[in-house]
């Protein structure tokens, strides 16, 4: 059985050394000064603040199957618009990767976040391995963003 965990902002620090990991060894970030930026105060502050935010609330959850965490996401859905919920960071620890666990970690995530308010689901990605992922669950693309990165979309 899979289940979502909420993140409290009060137990985020524990998050962050997980984060920074993934951050580096999926390359999504590869130069000194990315990893110093999603390391630092100013990122993470930036973060707990939206994480207190109503009513547009940045969510941070783990997917837990067995009693371990196998899974991590951080979204917000934008309650205040369109109910457009915006993924942006999403990934299946390294040792639980495959036998589509990152389908059924998102089939959770889609229902868990739709009795919350999720109309559309909305990711930037530029990895062709995540752009797979992404499109073989319904994602298609949807213009860039304002950094001129690929937007993808699930209605």
């Amino acid at each position: 059985m899979l289940k979502i965990q909420e993140i409290p902002v009060e137990h985020i620090n524990d998050f962050w050394e997980i984060h920074i990991r993934y951050l580096i060894d999926d390359e999504i970030i590869v130069d000194k000064e990315d990893i110093d930026y999603f390391s630092g105060n100013e990122y993470r502050n930036t973060l707990k603040t939206l994480m207190n935010r109503e009513p547009d609330k940045l969510h941070m959850i783990y997917f837990i199957r067995d009693g371990l965490k196998i899974g991590a996401s951080s979204y917000c859905i934008y309650k205040s618009e369109d109910g457009k919920y915006f993924i942006l960071d999403y990934w299946i620890f390294p040792k639980f990767r495959g036998n589509q666990t990152g389908h059924q970690c998102f089939e959770a995530l889609e229902k868990y976040t739709k009795k919350d308010g999720a109309k559309h689901f909305e990711l930037n990605c530029t990895k062709e391995n995540s752009i797979r992922f992404w499109k073989s669950i319904g994602f298609i693309e949807n213009g860039v963003d304002e950094y001129e990165m690929p937007l993808f979309r699930k209605d």
